[in-house]
């Protein structure tokens, strides 16, 4: 293969251009820096670099810190997809074995090794991998939709009645953490603090590392319950598997999935909600029944993943990609972001992508994300649940004003103001129970009132007063409970 680009890899880097200038940003080698003055609009900056090098760029992180980019959709599958070319394990990386990275570098507790099913590979990988996917595969579809549509109605009652809302603060990042807590087995933990814990941990602030602390002190309570009686729940499951994962390796893969779930439902749940609130395309569809909010949803992993790039993967051997020499100890990030609007798979971003799955926004290959079906099921049942309650929910300010938080990692809606018609709360105090259900064929007991012969006898005739009395008294099962019947069963199967 042959690169029809060239990067410039000059020793002495350029004089500091001024701020808009398209080399702003430049950092040693006249190599563009992801981030600082001039990366404030990551996805402009990836559509340069990839008129500049194609689909493999080479680029800087923080402490100027060398790593390439890749671009490409065709390119991020070929990585992720190769174990023998590319790995997660980051102890081959060849600026960390030479010291370039150092401890308290922003991204090392992304980049950082450990021992974790991300990170493992062959027959290590196999096993924890193994018990992470069967805590994640022996979910139950409809019991879990249920709970989810349950914990959005709670929090559509919330601010119902008030006319307006702020849909990130007040339901994207409560959902997923509701959610989360459930299906790991701790729902008793859900609770406002633990949603800003789990927020400032990922924002990595100054009270970060306390508040990773607090989510772990859960995690390790749960994992000792589990241990001394476990149930039918994801720690349970990973507790129990025949992998015997030890303590500190089920604390560590349930840290993994409350965390890189919650962070992915709340930014897709918050970019769903956007873009069926804002965008005419979707919204009317929607009403119109031309669109299905999975649908919906699916368009939203093409157009917004909830990660932009995932931190990283490191080359084993001498190889190329995309054009480029890459050699061994090399750090790729792999790149959801620009490769889901890579013009090679998409020549038209203003064409709809209903049907077709083949979005990375979950990844791929061997490191694919176990957990993609509790995200998709958090943002389906939770825009269509507020939907429901809100028909007329529409933005309460221009869309020019709303903000964002982006990173390398993820780009994070900051908050999402609407104005409703406000309506009252809804009753979600029953929980959902098999005992609303009709009762079982072999159950049911005739009535003891025999129905009516088609022509009655000439004699004796029946006497008027008593004929409307077993009527009023035991009315036919058949015409008045199959009404009742369909009404309950709904409201069980919608978790009401």
């Amino acid at each position: 293969m042959t690169s029809d680009h060239t990067s410039t890899t000059t020793t002495e880097p350029p004089a500091e251009p001024p701020a808009g200038c398209p080399a702003h940003g430049r950092g040693a080698g006249g190599l563009t820096r992801l981030f600082g003055p001039g990366a404030e609009d990551l996805n402009a900056l990836y559509e340069r670099l990839r008129e500049e090098h194609g689909a493999v760029a080479p680029v800087l992180l923080h402490d100027d810190v060398p790593i390439w980019i890749v671009l490409g959709h065709a390119e991020n599958l070929h990585m992720v997809r190769s174990p023998t070319h590319f790995t997660r394990d980051s102890r081959i990386w060849t600026p960390l074995v030479e010291g370039q990275v150092k401890p308290d570098h922003p991204l090392m507790p992304h980049i950082a090794w450990q021992p974790i099913a991300s990170h493992a590979e062959g027959d290590e990988h196999k096993r924890l991998r193994g018990a992470v996917k069967a805590s994640m595969e022996g979910l139950d579809d409809r019991t879990l939709r249920r709970y989810i549509n349950r914990s959005s109605q709670r929090l559509v009652n919330d601010f119902c009645e008030s006319g307006k809302a702020e849909l990130v603060g007040q339901f994207a990042e409560h959902l997923p953490m509701a959610v989360m807590c459930h299906v790991l087995g701790m729902p008793e933990e859900y609770n406002e603090r633990l949603v800003h814990a789990a927020r400032d941990a990922l924002k990595g602030t100054e009270t970060a590392i306390a508040s990773h602390g607090y989510v772990m002190d859960a995690l390790s309570r749960l994992t000792a319950r589990r241990r001394a009686e476990p149930l039918d729940d994801a720690a349970s499951k990973l507790v129990t598997h025949p992998a015997n994962l030890t303590d500190d390796e089920v604390r560590e893969h349930l840290r993994l999935l409350l965390f890189a779930a919650y962070e992915a439902s709340v930014n897709l749940l918050s970019s769903a909600l956007l873009q069926v609130i804002i965008d005419p395309r979707f919204y009317a569809k929607l009403n119109g029944g031309q669109m299905t909010v999975p649908e919906a949803v699916e368009q939203a992993l093409w157009d917004h993943p909830p990660f932009s790039t995932i931190f990283a993967y490191f080359a084993k051997v001498d190889t190329e990609l995309g054009g480029q020499r890459i050699r061994k100890g090399d750090g790729l990030l792999f790149a959801p972001a620009p490769a889901n609007v890579d013009p090679k798979m998409r020549p038209d971003l203003s064409k709809n992508m209903r049907g077709n799955r083949s979005h990375l926004a979950f990844g791929s290959g061997a490191h694919e994300c176990p957990g993609q079906d509790v995200g998709r099921a958090i943002a389906d049942v939770g825009v269509d649940a507020l939907l429901f309650r809100l028909p007329d929910v529409q933005l309460a300010c221009p869309e020019s004003e709303l903000r964002y938080t982006q990173s390398i990692s993820s780009r994070h809606l900051v908050s999402l103001p609407v104005r409703f018609e406000p309506r009252p709360q809804q009753d979600i105090t029953h929980k959902p129970s098999h005992t609303n259900l009709p009762q079982p064929r072999g159950q049911w007991s005739l009535p003891t009132r025999q129905r009516p012969t088609p022509e009655p006898l000439p004699e004796p005739a029946p006497e008027p007063a008593e004929a409307p009395a077993p009527t009023q008294a035991a009315p036919e099962p058949v015409q008045e409970r199959r009404p009742g019947v369909w009404r309950r069963v709904l409201a069980w199967w919608r978790g009401y």
